[in-house]
């Protein structure tokens, strides 16, 4: 007989947390050029070094850096423009009720904060000789 259980195989441990992380390739543009919207695979995330294929090509090695303190992740976003309402009874008033936009306000950004890191992965270019094998460490 099988034992059925209460909880439902789709849904998440409660104490398990989510983890975000940063991939940093500052190191590997200056080297190489990295197509905007090339499609990308990232595995190992899990492991001490996953490795990012970029385009089916470029292939990458990342290495773990803690973070010191918090690290936040912003978004910046453009903002409403300030609108300013006309009041007031005015006869010099033709626009009663009608609402301005100053047209030589800059454009205005509004920065919100999108997640707390604890890692950054930084990767760099995987050459031929930089592969090992994971399960022993040694270079092949």
């Amino acid at each position: 007989m099988e034992g059925n259980s209460t909880r439902p195989d789709n849904v998440e441990d409660e104490n398990e947390e989510e983890e975000y992380v940063l991939l940093d390739l500052d190191a590997v543009s200056g080297q190489v050029e990295i197509p905007p919207n090339a499609p990308y695979v990232l595995s190992g995330l899990d492991t001490l070094n996953p490795r990012l294929i970029i385009d089916n090509k470029l292939k990458l090695i990342g290495e773990y850096e803690e973070t010191i303190g918090t690290a936040l992740v912003f978004t910046e976003e453009e903002a409403a423009p300030v609108v300013h309402e006309e009041t007031g009874p005015s006869e010099a008033n033709l626009f009663s009720g009608a609402y301005i936009i100053d047209p030589n306000q800059s454009p205005v950004k509004q920065v919100k904060p999108v997640a707390c890191l604890q890692k950054i992965l930084k990767f760099k270019v995987l050459l031929d000789d930089d592969v090992q094998d994971t399960s022993i460490g040694v270079k092949t």
